[in-house]
């Protein structure tokens, strides 16, 4: 035994199981201290870098840009074309159809039988195809060829903020990682000055459910979306302040890289190395960042086929930076547009607000199209649009015409890499209620996209409190029909 005047026995009488926990470089302390930085997982993949250093099979599709529709727009108005729906305008839906079914604003329902409502939207026949669109998409209806159809799918909740967050997360759960944070995880991205998850935003307000849509949940934060501005600085704060010179910024920079590198040998903690990614990734941009949202390269006919202005908050300005974010390397890039909730109040209704909405993307997402192809790269540039589900085919008794919100059957298309263009996948029954006909559900579209980066769905996963989680839970096939 020590004796008390003993140094080393003084020394241990001062530490306190703070200290213990803090300085033990092996053994029940650092196991413990791990296990609580990384989850059930001792060995978590790096912040940046690929966790899968080959694919699982050959991909099709380098990037993804993701025209995500924040809201529900209504098919009936747009791609789905039922000429038994506008005979039987104003009739009750049949009760069996009802039974056992649940809607948002059930109030609306109850009151009196919910009445068929046929659209005052005019289709017609485009391209070799002869795909039928809404006269609310003309320019869209021109590119209709490169396009593939999936009018079957299903989801699982008809509350907008769970069911983006199931959209985009495969659960309605919130706080899981999102779509894009698993593929930045699951393969990484090409660019070293710019994130390989952006998210870009545009209409009146940002969907429900916000960041918790691009968050990166249980992984490593590095992966997780990252906000871009369309005007100014394409992230805030990027710019210097005024008389924070480089020099000054660089000295700082370096000073805090050194503490964080400090910390990280003491602890290691892997978002320690996602903070100091970030600071690098934040330099890099400084000077990458005002570059790209620099329009003056683009061509006066460019900007025309777009229907864009440089340095406006818009729709069609996030096209173009969405295509050079695609050019530049990064691999995951979303774009949000409000406002399409058309239940028929003063403000999102089935008459003017939709033709205000469809305005806005239309050129735009024809332009896109247009322009990937003329480039080269919508062979490896997978185009997806949508939103969160679907829209009834009864009216709701509002101020003006709307439709319900509506999760048995909704609308999606697919264009670029891998897909098969011109075909359509799924059918509904006469009114549109329910999919007929190769039902898709949410998980499919997932492992669909992941399939077409060359992930297998029910490979890519993370370990988390004793569970190992995928983007699909325990569902999702890939649509092998949409394949090219």
């Amino acid at each position: 035994m020590m004796p008390p005047d003993d140094p080393i026995y003084s020394a241990l009488k001062r530490t306190t199981r703070r200290h213990f926990f803090e300085q033990c470089g092996i053994g029940l302390g650092k196991t413990a201290l791990t296990s609580l930085i990384v989850g059930d997982s001792l060995f978590g993949s790096p912040a940046n870098g690929p966790l899968l250093k080959k694919r699982h099979f050959p991909a099709k599709a380098k990037n993804v840009i993701y025209l995500f529709m924040a809201g529900a727009p209504s098919q009936f108005e747009l791609w789905e074309h039922k000429p038994d729906l506008q005979k039987l305008n104003g009739q009750p839906i049949p009760k069996s159809l009802m039974e056992g079914k649940r809607f948002a604003f059930m109030e609306s329902f109850t009151k009196d039988p919910p009445k068929l409502l046929a659209t005052k939207r005019k289709f017609k026949r485009y391209g070799q195809s002869g795909k039928l669109v809404s006269e609310c998409f003309p320019h869209t209806a021109q590119v209709v060829d490169d396009l593939a159809f999936v009018r079957s799918i299903h989801t699982e909740n008809f509350n907008h903020a769970p069911a983006k967050i199931m959209m985009n997360t495969g659960t309605p759960i919130f706080g899981r990682p999102s779509m894009g944070s698993w593929v930045s995880y699951g393969i990484g991205s090409e660019s070293k000055e710019l994130p390989g998850f952006v998210v870009l935003q545009s209409g009146p307000r940002g969907p429900r459910g916000g960041a918790l849509n691009w968050a990166s949940g249980f992984l490593p934060t590095a992966h997780q979306g990252v906000p871009f501005l369309s005007g100014g600085d394409p992230i805030l704060n990027m710019s210097n302040p005024p008389g924070f010179d480089d020099v000054r910024q660089e000295t700082t920079i370096d000073t805090i890289l050194d503490l964080n590198g400090m910390q990280l040998e003491r602890v290691g903690d892997p978002e320690i190395s996602t903070r100091i990614a970030a600071y690098e990734m934040a330099h890099r941009m400084q000077t990458s960042g005002p570059e790209l949202i620099d329009f003056s390269t683009e061509s006066k006919s460019t900007l025309a086929m777009y229907g864009a202005e440089p340095g406006a908050k818009s729709f069609a300005n996030n096209c173009i930076l969405a295509r050079r974010l695609v050019e530049r390397g990064v691999r995951f890039v979303q774009l949000y547009h409000s406002s399409w909730d058309h239940h028929g109040g003063r403000l999102e209704n089935l008459e003017n607000s939709l033709d205000e909405v469809c305005l806005d993307v239309d050129q735009a997402i024809a332009a896109l199209i247009r322009d990937l192809k003329m480039r080269g790269l919508l062979e490896e540039t997978l185009v997806v649009w949508g939103g969160e589900f679907g829209r009834t085919p009864m009216g709701e008794e509002r101020e003006t015409i709307g439709r319900n919100h509506h999760i048995d059957a909704f609308t999606m298309w697919f264009a670029g890499g891998g897909i098969k263009p011109g075909q359509t996948i799924g059918e509904t029954d006469e009114i549109g209620f329910s999919a007929v006909k190769d039902p898709v559900h949410v998980h499919d579209i997932q492992a669909t996209i992941l399939h077409l980066l060359g992930i297998d769905h029910t490979k890519l996963t993370f370990k988390f409190r004793g569970r190992d989680f995928r983007l699909t839970d325990v569902g999702g096939h890939a649509i092998n029909k949409i394949l090219a």
